[in-house]
């Protein structure tokens, strides 16, 4: 008699332990689910960052000869070091000098040829031909030919009744 006592008891003992085994292994899962979901989650943002990396990536150019970035790399670093070594060197450049510094020394002591300035400068002065009456009338003053300005004065074009 005391088998069987034994046996029920036993018998009750593992019911117990097997419904609460069920119970954690049904935890167990819904944790593994939930793991299982924010790895796909993370392998997604992962993927995308990388994507828009590479869609970002800055297309190099040659400018006189040099290559450069078309769209330079940009990053949330304040740090002057974080800049391109041409930006730095410019940045050294303009320091040096007592006042304003011209494109064209710029170019000169970064040892870019300066026929691609020129070129540049006149399209942007046949750009700026273009656009100085429809300027005139937005601002209501009277467009001014840069050349004469520049003669008159000896320095660059500025706006009639402009700033500095």
């Amino acid at each position: 008699m005391q088998e069987r006592q034994w046996i029920t008891t036993r018998r009750s003992e593992l019911d117990a332990l097997a419904e609460e085994l069920t119970k954690r292994l049904q935890e167990v899962q819904v944790e593994r689910d939930e793991l299982a979901i924010a790895e796909r989650v993370l392998n997604r943002l992962a993927e995308q960052v990388q994507a828009d990396a590479e869609a970002v990536a800055p297309a190099s150019a040659k400018v006189a000869g040099r290559a450069v970035l078309l769209i330079p790399h940009r990053g949330d670093a304040a740090d002057e070091g974080a800049l391109p070594g041409d930006y730095r060197k410019i940045l050294a450049i303009v320091r040096e000098a007592d006042g304003p510094v011209q494109v064209r020394a710029v170019g000169e002591r970064m040892g870019l040829d300066a026929s691609v300035a020129r070129q540049a400068g006149a399209a942007a002065g046949e750009d700026d031909q273009a656009r100085r009456p429809r300027l005139a009338a937005q601002t209501g003053r009277r467009a001014v030919h840069r050349t004469s300005v520049t003669a008159r004065a000896g320095r660059n074009w500025r706006a009639p009744g402009g700033g500095s």
